[in-house]
């Protein structure tokens, strides 16, 4: 069988779970024999800015244009930034805005990805039912493989 380079998306919130997704990531990045060197995306989905009513007379910026964001950036993408790093495995940081199912699954086809890495919350029955998983609209809707994460 041929081993060639893997294109590995991993889905990042900064959460514990997300953090043991990145490094399920890498491993599987470094797992690959070939010669030719797997890269890795890792992607932060931000909810769409609140919509302006009538009352906001300036809207205010995205989370990403805050003073505070660089620093909260690094604690997010600590984890897949060291290990990626460590382990000399090309990474990619994309941050996006909508929802984090849809932009998943749609840079997933853009970019032609072999295995989206996702943690599963573990949300109890009524709240998936109410709310949704992400990790389980990704898996249904990918074509590509997925790969769930559990805590």
């Amino acid at each position: 069988m041929l081993n060639l380079r893997k294109q590995i998306l991993v889905a990042i919130d900064g959460s514990p779970l997300s953090d043991k997704a990145a490094e399920e990531a890498v491993r599987m990045a470094a797992g690959n024999p070939s010669q030719f060197k797997s890269r890795i995306y890792a992607m932060l989905v931000l909810p769409n800015a609140p919509r302006n009513t009538f009352t906001d007379f300036v809207p205010a910026p995205p989370i990403t244009e805050s003073e505070e964001w660089e620093e909260l950036r690094k604690r997010i993408f600590y984890v897949i930034e060291k290990d990626a790093r460590e382990a000399d495995i090309p990474l990619e940081i994309k941050i996006v805005y909508g929802d984090p199912a849809e932009e998943l699954i749609s840079f997933a086809d853009k970019e032609n990805i072999d295995v989206i890495v996702i943690g599963s919350s573990g949300k109890g029955f009524i709240k998936r039912k109410l709310l949704g998983s992400v990790s389980q609209k990704v898996a249904k809707q990918a074509k590509c493989s997925v790969y769930i994460v559990k805590g």
